[in-house]
């Protein structure tokens, strides 16, 4: 019963997406600590941090790369510097241009910085040089040279009545300018590397400088000189002086002397000591891995390195941003994870929900790091574990526990803390020799995994009872089995846990027992795809499985005798994915073009094609509830889709239903004969039918020029506009022209052109009214012509042995003299042709029809002839006169037509 009233899915809409936002450079928080102003590309991002979501992109007009931009102190606001050398002021929160300005730098603009009135404006350019403008007066008030190289760092001191400067270039020292005299007072030599951050005391007499030489130095202001270098072994990208004032004692904070932070490329935040230089803290690595030795060499791409270290100090959190463009924040003062972007996601290759009620999505990147998403605030958790690219993601029944297998040979299953969200590595496995590109998980219930690799193999690992615990369990497959002669680029479990599938890049597919303990046993080869074979899937509900494939077709095959039931062609390239939805009845599949079809299995139909990708859709499932799907591209955007057929279903409905009220309401309406809302409501319907129906029910009236008159000048311009949008359709249709005709009448005589011509599309609309409406007068014309012609030959009909009718037929008569001298033919038809002989047929038909109405009526039907004459008609007992009348005034020789004429005719008589 209950398939009975199951409805076939027609479409999806785009409910959320995860898109890049930050693609390095730069990254600012407002000073209110509500917003991320981040660089990516050509436009600065600014995401909202409560919701994650990108609120307002700044781009320039000429979309050149954005190299630096700064925003005030006091969030109002916002320069960004382009390569093409301009700066631009703006009101970011409307993302409007209020000002822009030529930055005279000869290179493009490396380091900017707002000093803390909001007023001055520091450019370090390529070119050496380092610009000072004031943003309410607009102009430049310093031009200071001396630096070598490109300026990467430029700071205000934060005490604005100090009136310094200082900078950083090539040259790894640290000028210190007084503003005053536009002239550098000292350069503090200490560093052999680029100096990345500084940072000041609260009374602003000591800085403290990082730099990539594995340093940090504790400089005296007063003195300008250096009072203590600290070895960090690590290359610095941040520093910052932790505040005296708050308890800190969690961080190895223990003295009141002072402390400082530092961020770099070992990817933890580690806590200092300035007058000592000992390290007190190092913060723990939320990771699988052990952290890397201070002696191990580090790598230039570590992901977990750290660029940048930023301050928000009114929520006691900091924020770090690590070389993949994550955005991480931590709240003090146990620098406990609170939230994470991802500012760059690189090219998706799988992605799965998770959690209950599918709530977060699980992510695999070009990346080695897992990220799992909360749908909701898009904060992220960064999962380490694997070491090379993860490939492929499953998800087990219940939503909490997952695996993944990578390109460094392993796989891994983790587990999410149904109350925290909280995600764990509880089970490792390797031992394939190649890299494991597909995994899938156990139906049933969380007992084993099956993994399928590069090496040709398929594996089945059994999972411990106890996933919960908080140890790493390590796996051991229980069955290997060479399965294909080529890569197994994917792999399937039954809903029933006894059948395998497994596809290749040898154009097959396999469907293997999974009973046996010690082996897995071959029931069967689907063959028929072209090319390899990237997805399979089982029916959830019959003895089907689904492969796709890089021929471009998705193919279901019988489970009972391998056979080829269906085949699915519509993707222009590869088809990467296939999953089953609405019960088995429907198909999803994605493909290389970044198109996403919807198939109904029954009718091979493709119901929908969802186009919101722009490259590769590796990533394809579909939500627990069957209401939702997600998909992940090369593209870097990850899309949630929802299911909105019976939403489309319900707006369809309504619609029916308002259009049968609406439909009730005109006829109530035209019945009532209140013509003016009925044309109103019609025109609101936008149905030129309707609308047409209206003016032929006015004109069906007897009064309907007035009337029609009245009704359409008391419309709304809008309204009149359509009706003169509609006349231009009606006057298409001969049926339609006099209607269209009649309202353009009206139109034309009582609305100025000026106030026409303002109609949107009136010039168009006028147009194409000129061709058809030719067309329709020349139609009249003839049919006028053609009407004349018929009024002849009507009047001279004569029907013998009807005299009376004759009488009426000729009391019909009323053309003039002069039109029928047009009818009169020539007896001789030597002069003008065949056409004479037929017409002279005719008149001897005429001649004797006379003859019997003569030979049967006698008196009486000459008296008839002589009333004819009367009339303007020409028996032929009409006498010679009027005839040579008739020649004077034609120009032409003609006679009276009698039945002498005709010599070979018969004359019947009764």
């Amino acid at each position: 019963m209950e398939n009975i009233n199951f409805k076939f899915k027609t479409n999806y809409t785009l409910s959320s997406k995860i898109q890049p936002f930050y693609k390095g450079g730069k990254v600012q928080v407002s000073k209110d600590e509500k917003y991320i102003f981040c660089t990516c590309g050509s436009r600065v991002n600014v995401l909202e941090i409560s919701t994650g979501k990108i609120i307002h992109s700044i781009e320039h007009d000429d979309q050149e790369d954005i190299t630096s931009f700064a925003l005030s102190c006091d969030d109002e606001v916002l320069v960004t510097a382009s390569r093409a050398l301009l700066l631009k002021q703006w009101d970011w929160r409307q993302a409007l241009c209020t000002r822009s300005w030529k930055a005279i730098h000869t290179v493009p603009i490396a380091s900017m910085t707002f000093d803390t009135t909001s007023t001055l404006l520091a450019t370090g350019g390529c070119d050496g040089t380092i610009k000072l403008w004031d943003i309410v007066k607009q102009y430049c008030t310093h031009n200071l040279k001396g630096s070598s190289g490109v300026v990467h760092l430029v700071h205000f001191h934060p005490d604005i009545d100090r009136l310094q400067l200082f900078s950083s270039s090539l040259d790894c020292g640290i000028r210190l300018w007084d503003l005053r005299s536009s002239r550098c007072v000292c350069v503090l030599q200490s560093h052999y590397s680029a100096v990345t951050c500084l940072s000041f005391s609260p009374d602003g007499d000591t800085m403290i400088s990082s730099g990539r030489d594995k340093i940090c130095t504790v400089w005296d202001l007063k003195s300008q000189t250096a009072k203590r270098t600290v070895p960090v072994y690590e290359a610095l990208e941040g520093v910052l002086i932790l505040p005296a004032k708050k308890d800190l004692s969690q961080i190895g904070v223990k003295t009141k002397d002072l402390h400082f932070i530092t961020a770099g490329s070992k990817g933890v935040l580690r806590v200092w000591e300035a007058s000592t230089g000992r390290c007190v803290y190092i913060q723990p690595l939320q990771s699988t891995l052990s952290p890397p030795s201070e002696h191990e060499e580090e790598k230039d791409d570590d992901p977990r390195s750290l660029t940048y270290l930023l301050e928000l100090p009114a929520s006691d959190r900091l924020a770090t941003v690590t070389s993949e463009h994550n955005i991480v924040f931590y709240k003090l003062p146990a620098l406990s994870t609170q939230q994470q972007f991802v500012g760059y996601n690189d090219e998706v290759l799988d992605v799965k929900f998770l959690g209950k009620n599918d709530s977060h999505i699980v992510v695999a990147t070009n990346s080695c790091q897992l990220k799992v998403f909360e749908l909701l605030t898009n904060s992220c958790q960064i999962l380490y574990g694997h070491t090379d690219t993860i490939l492929s993601l499953d998800v087990f029944k219940k939503g909490f526990v997952f695996a993944s297998c990578a390109k460094d040979r392993s796989v891994r299953v983790w587990r999410m803390d149904g109350d925290s969200g909280q995600v764990s590595c509880v089970a490792h496995g390797s031992s394939h020799t190649n890299a494991v590109g597909s995994i899938t998980c156990s139906r049933m219930k969380a007992s084993f995994i099956v993994s399928g690799s590069q090496d040709c193999t398929v594996k089945v690992w059994d999972l411990p009872a106890d996933l919960s615990t908080t140890d790493v369990h390590q796996l051991t497959a229980r069955v290997t089995e060479k399965a294909h002669d080529k890569d197994v680029n994917g792999v399937a479990v039954s809903p029933n846990d006894k059948l395998l599938a497994s596809g290749s890049q040898d154009r097959t597919a396999k469907l293997w027992s999974l009973s046996g303990e010690g082996s897995l046993g071959l029931l069967g080869v689907f063959r028929g795809h072209r090319r390899g074979i990237w997805a399979v899937c089982f029916s959830p509900v019959d003895q089907v499985l689904a492969t796709s494939s890089a021929d471009g077709t998705s193919k279901l095959w019988s489970l009972q005798d391998f056979s080829c039931l269906k085949t699915f062609e519509g993707h222009d390239a590869s088809v990467l994915k296939v999953i089953f939805v609405s019960r088995g009845t429907q198909l999803l599949s994605s493909g290389s073009d970044g198109l996403v079809k919807l198939w109904t299995i029954k009718t091979n139909e493709c119901v929908k094609t969802l186009d919101a990708h722009q490259d590769k859709v590796w990533g394809l499932h579909g939500s627990r509830k069957d209401d939702k799907m997600v998909t992940g591209s090369v593209d870097s955007n990850i899309i949630v889709w929802t299911d909105v057929t019976e939403a489309e279903l319900a707006e369809e409905q309504a619609k029916q239903e308002d259009q049968i009220i609406k439909q009730q309401e005109l006829s109530n309406l035209l019945h009532e004969k209140k013509y003016l809302k009925a044309l109103g409501l019609a025109i609101s319907l936008d149905q030129p039918h309707t609308v047409l129906s209206v003016i032929k029910a006015i004109r069906q009236v007897e009064d309907w020029h007035e009337l029609l008159e009245k009704t359409v000048m008391k419309l709304r311009p809008d309204q009149k506009e359509s009706l003169l949008r509609y006349c231009s359709v009606w006057n298409t249709n001969a049926k339609n022209c006099l209607d269209a005709q009649a309202v353009l009448r009206v139109l034309l005589t009582h609305l100025p052109p000026e106030e026409m011509l303002q109609y949107q599309g009136a010039r168009t609309h006028l147009e194409a009214l000129i061709p058809y409406t030719e067309r329709h007068m020349q139609r009249i014309g003839r049919l006028l012509q053609a009407s004349m012609f018929l009024n002849y030959m009507w009047q001279k009909i004569r029907v013998a042995g009807a005299p009376s009718r004759v009488r009426r037929d000729q009391d019909m008569d009323t053309a003039p003299l002069g039109s029928e001298t047009l009818f009169v033919i020539d007896k001789n038809p030597g002069k003008d042709g065949g056409q004479n002989m037929d017409d002279s047929e005719n008149e001897e038909d005429e001649a004797d029809e006379e003859k019997e109405e003569e030979d049967d009526s006698g008196d009486e039907e000459v008296s008839a002839g002589k009333k004819a004459t009367a009339n303007g008609n020409h028996p032929a007992e009409s006498s010679d006169e009027s005839w040579e009348e008739e020649e004077d005034d034609e120009a032409h020789e003609m006679k009276p037509l009698t039945t002498s004429s005709f010599p070979q005719c018969t004359t019947l008589t009764s």
